[in-house]
């Protein structure tokens, strides 16, 4: 391999797959065949993709976007799922109160609460296997695998977060509400990768809100009358999880370069 160019060309390689694999699940999945089968099809090769790739790039596994098998990120996931179930529920009743959403009848009956624990399995891998692409595009991938010495964590989390924002190419027509909103959502993320060194800290919140949004919809109940003031709302949140994720105490780094292969020989 020509020692730096060969690797970073691998990566921009591997950014382009992921990339075509992820957008087209929406794009082509969901927009233009309007094929969930299809749709869900594609966002799995996303994340099966990510593998082969990640070997490609010289890591095992899915080391190259900082997933690992540790019990501490193991940890982090929960974290992120707890603290993303609460905060999407804080969410709902505070813009109640503030008039942003007007609820629409009552909790789930006890029918109708059995129903979504059936439901449970499905609601969570169709919700984990998007948030999980994602987040492997939009901040493992730059963290580690895209090769980028970052001068400081927080210009990884601004940059993140950016891209976070323009990978949402369906939604920017939306306009600058929605884009502060994606963008916020984008730097807790972020940061908790950047705290944990793993990025399974990411997926714990994102999977976690994603999650929420479903399982809360029948439990509290409620129609968004106010589309600006719900944007800023969910933006506020995450910046406030952004900085309980930035309160809890960084773990002891540990260093994984077991992870990584040999150079590869070209």
């Amino acid at each position: 391999m020509g020692n730096r160019e060969a690797p970073r060309g691998r990566a921009v390689i591997a950014f382009a797959v992921l990339f075509v694999l992820y957008q087209s699940a929406e794009g082509i999945g969901q927009r233009l065949l309007h094929s969930f089968p299809l749709q869900a099809a594609l966002m799995i090769t996303c994340v099966l993709a990510a593998w082969p790739l990640s070997r490609w790039l010289g890591w095992r596994g899915y080391g190259a976007y900082a997933l690992d098998r540790r019990s501490s990120s193991a940890a982090w996931l929960a974290f992120g799922l707890v603290v993303a179930l609460i905060a999407n529920a804080l969410a709902i009743l505070v813009g109640e109160r503030l008039g942003i959403y007007a609820p629409t009848g009552p909790a789930l009956s006890a029918a109708g609460f059995h129903a979504l624990l059936a439901a449970l399995p499905v609601l969570a891998l169709s919700t984990f296997v998007p948030s999980l692409a994602e987040d492997i595009l939009t901040r493992g991938f730059w963290y580690r695998a895209a090769g980028i010495t970052w001068p400081r964590g927080v210009v990884f989390v601004v940059f993140s977060a950016g891209y976070f924002l323009l990978n949402h190419l369906y939604r920017l027509e939306r306009g600058p509400n929605e884009w502060l909103m994606i963008f916020c959502m984008g730097v807790a993320y972020a940061t908790a990768l950047c705290r944990a060194g793993t990025l399974w800290a990411a997926v714990g919140l994102h999977w976690g809100w994603n999650l929420a949004n479903g399982v809360l919809d029948p439990l509290l109940p409620a129609d968004t009358v106010d589309v600006a003031g719900s944007r800023w709302l969910i933006a506020g949140v995450h910046l406030l999880v952004a900085l309980l994720v930035v309160a809890v105490p960084p773990p002891s780094r540990v260093v994984d370069e077991g992870q990584r292969l040999r150079p590869l020989r070209g």
